[in-house]
């Protein structure tokens, strides 16, 4: 001890000052805890309390200066804290009831204390204190937290309060919500719904209002009369043993003839007294007053007065003799509802159900015969008792409604589990099943369990799209109720009912926002549900999370938009939301924390990209399609695939002939040739891709510039990648490079580029492949085959014809695409064009015919020794019919391809056989065919052709009607060339004479 302070007063050291406080403070913190009443209040304070405990226990370890600030402060805080105590001892040991009534006046309370402990604290002059920075800014914090703390009453005691109030305002008139009342009370300050526990209860609010009026406290102890005035009426309180004694056995009473009203011979409801001394209903003597009687109906004697005065005494014996027989009634239909006969089960919920819906009295009589466990076990029956389980269904129903109480019982009688069965069940007992589970999700506690029962939400998520209007609506009403729990708005989600979902992205808080993001993001969602979310509004809110959102919030939406942008039709949303400047800004971004989003963002774009043509302004910039150029060599293989393939997007569609340019100029093609060798499937299959791409429009003699013999060898590797879209892609890349410069055609051959294209025109005619698959490898081998079968080249035209190529073609014309149909007539033509000069005169093979073993047929058309690998005919490989079965097509593409090769059958002294040859395969009918639904270049093709075939009577009969209109259509508005040739065909067939200016 040691002397200071005010007149040199022996004090206590500082230290056990502090002492005393860590004790208290202790000790209040855990009583807070066990507060039944406002207990999130209570709780709320014992957090702040143990926030204080590390100030005073580093005040301890310092040993702290003792000042008369620093002792004020501490000695101000431990008054405060024993205040607290106090108040909680208070709300420990009193009555629970009392306690909920007086709510507002213990919240204010706890508010003030609160308040004055943070006032406390601040007084503590911290700033000269030798405690740590870290403890400093704690304390500031805490203080200042505590001088604005706001408690407030919880909602639900402040409902049972107005419910309290109104029935002591009433009186006896309320007392059939007493009961109700009283359960209310209970759950919410903890006392076990038993009579006993409730008696108990109030006995000790009778004990408080005795010890009021020995305080002279006459105000607490008339409010306290009425609490107990009012709940003392519950049935309740009615001991178990008394109420079973009042039920079993009993018969019903039969009513007093004073009960039965004269006028109408039936039990009165409302009986009332008239002048006569007689008492009837009230509704039968208005009745007779207003037909115009001034009588009694029973005595006719006048009446001097038609006034009516209630029978209250009356009233109140016919009451209590319904009620007693109500309840011998129901107490009556246990044994009914254990019976083996299932009429009687079934009468019994009717009659149940009947009294329930009478009156809230009638359901607590049902609830204390312990029938609402009888009747929810009646949900388990087999099906074909399908009935019983509907009126079970329909009772429980009626007595939830408006009985928070009864709701419970309901549930935890295990009936959400049977309804939940009952939902898949027949149309009348889901529908019924639903009513009950809309009925018990009012109450939040309740929501929450539904949710949680396995198949419920999918139950319910299907019964909301079923033809049961009335079932439906309930559904969602019911979905809507279970949307207040975050796992119930995912489960639905999961079910693809994404209402809630969306809706809470659009409006819940950040950090549910964040959750449904990232639930969506996890979510294997199908093609269908991805447009549903989309349709439902989801984009616009995610791209807004994206784009302003803190670090959590960009990683869980730009998850979601990558989920949902795999599918083609939200392209548009979401570039129309916006979501393109984000991406970029995560793509180009340097900042760590968004490394591991590049990825993400890369797909997102690529999926974007690859979802059709980007019309986006921002994207054709010629600075952004750099910028995304020159990450390739910044990024990992999967990024780098990710960005391939958007590039590649960007750059395919026909339309997008400036992006490919600028992306050109952007040195992509330097940039992208060493990916042609690189390890990683998808990235090199996303390069070659891109070259091809790129390849389409550019001029070839460009285009061969950046290719040595090293990224042509690359190339004609890939030609045999397990991959189709490879293969397609670099045959697609060496079909572009310039056909006629010899030293590229030399590389090519050198690195047996001609095997790899016949193989994959080969495997065009696999089974094993999808239809697009196999047209993109004929069209591509096709074309890429031109450069090798040029007719100046006639070596290169001999290697390919070993390699069996013709024959192929030839299939191609059969079975592929118009466009592949078109690339390989072209081939045929450039074959054709050297089959008369390779074709072995008949002349020279006789002389050696005879040591031959079999001699050989002349060739019809080239009148010599053909075969398809030594003269490349044309007849010999069986080409002529398809070739015409390609002109019989509908507006081909390849029309003009096909004349131009069969044309070769007609040049020179061939000219007349070839034109036999055509027609046996019914070719002139598809050439005049085409000269009505050709193209300008067919037309002129079809002309020269007829004009050959007209030189011969014989088709000239056949044919020249059927050209004559077609043929004066074009001669009057065909070309220059096309004319001229029309006006010939037409001389022959003696329209025109030969000397017309036609000619």
């Amino acid at each position: 001890m040691f002397r200071g302070g005010v007149g040199n007063v022996l004090l206590a050291p500082i230290s056990e000052v502090v002492s005393r406080l860590l004790v208290q403070l202790f000790t209040t913190a855990v009583a807070a805890k066990d507060v039944l009443i406002e207990q999130s209040n209570f709780n709320e304070l014992s957090r702040y309390l143990a926030r204080i405990d590390p100030v005073l226990r580093e005040l301890q370890e310092k040993n702290v200066r003792d000042t008369p600030p620093t002792r004020l402060a501490l000695e101000s805080l431990e008054l405060e804290i024993k205040s607290a105590h106090e108040l909680i001892s208070e709300c420990t040991n009193k009555s629970r009831i009392s306690l909920l009534y007086n709510c507002r006046d213990v919240v204010k309370r706890l508010q003030d204390v609160t308040h004055e402990i943070g006032r406390c604290l601040s007084l503590i002059p911290i700033a000269t204190l030798d405690i740590s920075l870290d403890t400093r800014d704690k304390t500031v914090e805490l203080y200042g937290l505590m001088q604005k703390v706001e408690f407030k009453a919880a909602v639900a005691e402040e409902e049972i309060i107005a419910k309290l109030d109104v029935g002591m305002r009433e009186g006896q008139a309320g007392r059939d919500s007493a009961r109700e009342v009283l359960l209310q009370i209970a759950r919410a300050v903890g006392v076990p719904n038993n009579p006993a526990s409730l008696q108990k209860e109030l006995e000790k609010l009778k004990e408080e209002k005795e010890e009021a009026l020995l305080r002279k406290s006459q105000a607490e102890a008339m409010q306290l009369d009425q609490i107990l005035a009012f709940l003392s009426q519950a049935e309740t309180l009615h001991s178990e043993s008394d109420r079973r004694r009042s039920s079993i056995g009993a018969q019903p009473l039969p009513a007093w003839q004073p009960f039965y009203c004269p006028i109408t011979k039936e039990v009165m409801e409302d009986p009332v007294e008239i002048a006569s001394g007689q008492t009837v209903e009230r509704k039968a003597i208005e009745a007779w007053f207003s037909a115009g009687h001034r009588t009694c109906p029973i005595t006719k004697a006048e009446l001097r007065s038609l006034d009516v005065q209630p029978n209250v005494a009356l009233r109140n014996c016919i009451k209590d003799w319904s009620d007693r027989n109500s309840r011998l009634r129901i107490a009556a239909t246990k044994c009914k509802l254990q019976s083996d006969v299932e009429q009687e089960k079934l009468d019994a919920l009717k009659e149940l159900h009947r009294f329930s819906e009478e009156s809230s009295t009638h359901k607590a009589w049902i609830q204390e015969e312990e029938l609402i466990p009888i009747i929810s076990s009646l949900l388990s029956s087999s099906n074909k008792h399908h009935y019983i389980r509907r009126s079970a269904l329909a009772t429980l129903c009626s007595l939830a409604a408006d009985s928070a109480i009864i709701k419970e019982e309901i549930v935890e009688a295990g009936a959400i589990q049977h309804a939940v069965r009952s939902l898949a069940r027949d149309v009348k007992e889901g529908r019924q099943a639903v009513a009950l589970l809309l009925e018990l999700s009012e109450e939040p506690s309740i929501c929450e369990r539904i949710g949680k029962v396995q198949g419920c939400i999918l139950l319910l998520v299907t019964m909301s799209n079923s033809g049961n209007k009335e079932a439906a609506e309930d559904a969602k009403r019911l979905l809507r109720n279970l949307s207040n729990n975050i796992q119930n708005v995912v489960q639905m989600a999961e079910a693809n009912y994404f209402k809630p979902l969306v809706h809470l992205l659009l409006e819940g808080p950040e950090m549910t926002k964040i959750l449904m993001a990232s639930a969506l993001a996890r979510m294997g969602l199908t093609e269908q549900s991805k447009a549903t979310i989309a349709l439902e509004g989801a984009i616009p809110p995610l791209v807004k999370m994206m784009s302003a959102g803190k670090l959590e919030a960009k990683t869980a939406a730009l998850g979601a938009l990558q989920n949902l942008s795999t599918h083609p039709e939200n392209r548009d949303p979401m570039i129309d939301a916006g979501v393109i400047p984000p991406l970029l800004q995560l793509l180009f971004s340097v900042t760590s924390v968004f490394m591991n989003l590049k990825e993400q963002a890369a797909e997102t774009l690529a999926n974007l990209a690859t979802a059709g043509p980007m019309e986006s302004l921002v994207l054709d910039s010629d600075e952004t399609i750099c910028q995304l150029l020159s990450l390739l060599n910044l990024v990992g293989p999967i990024n780098q695939g990710h960005l391939l393939r958007a590039l590649n997007g960007m750059a395919s569609p026909a339309a997008a002939s400036s992006v490919r340019a600028k992306m050109r100029d952007g040195s992509a093609i330097q940039l992208l040739l060493p990916f042609c060798e690189f390890s990683d499937d998808e990235v090199r299959v996303n390069a070659v891709k891109l070259l091809f791409s790129l390849s389409q429009d550019w001029a070839a003699e460009d285009l061969s510039d950046y290719f040595g013999l090293t990224y042509i060898q690359a190339l004609v590797r890939l030609l045999g990648s397990s991959r189709e879209d490879e293969r397609v892609a670099a045959a697609g890349i060496i079909s572009n490079l310039p056909e006629t410069d010899s030293r590229m055609t030399e590389m090519l051959r050198s690195a047996e580029a001609l095997p790899a294209i016949v193989q994959l025109l080969k495997a065009g005619g696999s089974k094993s492949f999808s239809r697009m698959v196999k047209d993109q490898l004929m069209e591509t081998a096709s074309r890429a085959l031109i450069r090798f079968t040029r007719p100046a080249d006639l070596r290169l035209q001999c290697l390919a014809a070993e390699q069996n190529t013709i024959p192929l073609l030839v299939h191609v014309l059969t079975v592929g695409s118009q466009l592949a149909k078109k690339e390989a007539a072209l081939v045929l033509s450039q074959f054709s064009e050297n089959s008369k000069r390779l074709s072995v005169p008949m002349s020279a093979s006789r002389r050696f015919w005879c040591f031959t073993s079999k001699a050989q047929e002349c060739c019809r058309v080239h009148m010599g020794q053909c075969s398809v690998k030594s003269s490349f005919c044309l007849v010999e490989a069986g080409a002529i019919t398809p070739l015409v079965q390609v002109l019989e097509e509908r507006e081909s593409e390849a029309h003009e391809a096909a004349l131009s090769a069969l044309a070769t059958l007609m040049k020179d002294e061939m000219w007349e056989i070839g034109s036999e040859v055509i027609a046996e395969a019914q070719g002139l009918r598809a050439i005049v065919r085409v000269l009505t639904v050709g193209t300008s270049g067919v037309k002129e093709r079809a002309a020269w052709m007829l004009e050959m075939f007209f030189r011969v009577e014989k088709y000239r009969t056949e044919f020249g009607v059927q050209a004559q209109m077609p043929l004066i259509d074009l001669a009057q508005k065909g070309n220059l060339a096309t004319r001229s040739l029309a006006a010939k065909c037409l001389a022959h067939l003696k329209i025109l004479h030969n000397q017309s200016t036609y000619f």
